[in-house]
């Protein structure tokens, strides 16, 4: 039998499969909520971690989870993936974490325009599937245009030939019109202009902050540059939040100072997007930023913009209080380029977002020359679109050079990572490991632009002006790409030997 229960605030469970031994949900961080405290009291995120430890306690043959890592930290999100895997009996999970599905999931199923397709393995195999059904579309849409045009041109001979023809030939040519799939929504994110960062953007110097009666930081010292793309982790509770609202300028320390630079203009995006409008409606929202603005160097207007973030016609008039979790993401990330920042600062950004739009920010933060700091537990998102990786432990900032995989490791073993104002080992550079981060998405944004160069080449064919055009834009890729990459590798080679 079925016995499931919804890891969702407000949902009840029933009781399940009696005999079953329950699990200990350790790693959800209930002792740090109080095991004694009132669920009437708690904030949304620890509501739904005990929800979701109620949910692992019930035995039963079907567990489904909506979102489970949502308001977990990267531990408990570990924590969780480990006892799923543990688990026996069935479960069923939607999440944005690709990590987590990975981990976890051994059949993906996608759902789109109300079909759900299958897939073997976790996300990565369901990447993979998902490239090789759209190349075998591609090609058989291919073969069906050519075979449309040769109808077509059938068709405009006129009547008389029309009459001399069979009529399914007349049937399939109209079948062959109307059998054209809409195509799959794509959202296209893309960095609108942003204003000039100078040298200096934050300083946090000798910080101290108390919340009520706990330190959540005691004489922190952290200096913030131009160009630095950094990914914040830690535990829930530790302080995540509050250094992205010391750097936002909006919480003031306990004691110490935080000097934001003269040129700073931050953009910041919490956890809760609680800075939304809720009294207006969408298009409202965006115009409220800014009426029009230039893209690529052309002009846009907020109805434009607002579809490029994937707000169609309906919903542009939809009162922003009923959009849902991502689409309201969308709309307060949309706001904040709107406003030009040169910092952005993302409280778990990846919350509620689908895998295409997760895709389509990190291209975003991919090309983004800005500064940058990251909180969350997505280690998708952390490992490609930041730099550098510090953890917030015992009130202070720690460097992981290893990233988060050393993060565990040294948790692990007892051992705390190295101050983050420290430099690395010898050659190991800050500003070496930044550019050599900066060469890989320089490589892979020129491979990228390549492969879009053979398509148009594909498609001009026949127009020897653009084939030329075309041919030559290739052949400077081509030779960019090169020497990016040789840049790498006597990069990489050098810090190697430095060691």
């Amino acid at each position: 039998r079925r016995d499931g229960w919804w890891a969702r605030p407000g949902r009840a469970g029933r009781p399940a499969a009696p005999g079953r031994r329950p699990a200990r949900p350790a790693g959800l961080g209930l002792p740090r909520i109080g095991l004694d405290a009132a669920t009437a009291r708690l904030s949304g995120g620890e509501r739904r971690r005990v929800a979701l430890a109620a949910a692992l306690v019930r035995p039963a043959d079907l567990l489904v989870l909506d979102e489970p890592t949502n308001h977990l930290d990267v531990e408990g999100v570990t924590w969780l993936a480990d006892h799923l895997r543990a688990r026996a009996g069935a479960f069923l999970v939607v999440t944005h974490d690709r990590w987590f599905l990975d981990e976890v999931c051994e059949r993906t199923w996608e759902v789109a325009d109300g079909t759900v397709n299958p897939f073997e393995g976790g996300y990565a195999a369901y990447v993979l599937a998902r490239a090789e059904r759209a190349r075998q579309f591609e090609a058989a849409d291919a073969r069906r245009r050519n075979l449309l045009r040769k109808e077509l041109a059938w068709l405009r001979r006129g009547a008389p030939a029309r009459t001399s023809k069979p009529r399914f030939r007349i049937e399939a040519a109209e079948a062959l019109i109307a059998d054209v799939p809409p195509p799959r929504a794509q959202l296209e994110l893309r960095a609108l202009a942003q204003r000039r960062l100078g040298r200096s953007v934050v300083d946090l110097q000798d910080v101290t902050v108390r919340v009520g009666d706990r330190t959540l930081f005691d004489g922190l010292t952290w200096h913030l540059g131009a160009g630095d793309r950094i990914g914040v982790i830690g535990v829930n509770g530790s302080g995540k939040t509050h250094l992205l609202r010391l750097l936002a300028g909006t919480l003031a320390p306990t004691r110490g100072s935080v000097r934001i630079g003269q040129t700073v203009r931050a953009g910041y995006l919490s956890q809760d997007v609680a800075e939304l409008p809720d009294g207006l409606r969408t298009l409202e929202a965006v115009r409220e930023v800014r009426a029009s603005a230039d893209v690529g160097g052309v002009e846009l207007s907020a109805s434009q913009l607002a579809e490029r973030f994937g707000f169609g016609n309906d919903r542009q008039w939809t009162p922003v209080a009923d959009l849902s979790g991502g689409e309201r993401r969308r709309l307060q990330l949309l706001r904040l380029l709107l406003a030009q920042p040169n910092v952005l600062l993302l409280d778990e950004p990846t919350n509620d977002l689908d895998t295409d739009t997760l895709a389509a920010l990190e291209d975003l933060l991919d090309s983004w020359i800005g500064t940058l700091v990251v909180v969350s537990h997505d280690r998708y998102l952390v490992e490609r679109v930041c730099d550098s990786t510090v953890a917030i432990l015992d009130g202070r900032l720690a460097a992981l050079p290893g990233g988060i995989d050393e993060y565990f490791a040294r948790r692990a073993a007892q051992g705390p990572p190295e101050p983050a104002q420290r430099r690395g080992r010898q050659g190991d550079t800050r500003a070496e490991r930044k550019e050599l981060a900066r060469l890989e998405r320089r490589i892979a944004q020129l491979q990228q632009r390549e492969g879009t160069l053979h398509e148009r080449l594909a498609e001009a064919a026949t127009d020897y002006e653009a084939v030329t055009a075309l041919e030559a834009e290739l052949r400077r890729a081509v030779a960019d790409r090169g020497a990016a990459e040789e840049a790498w590798l006597v990069l990489a080679d050098r810090m190697d030997r430095q060691r």
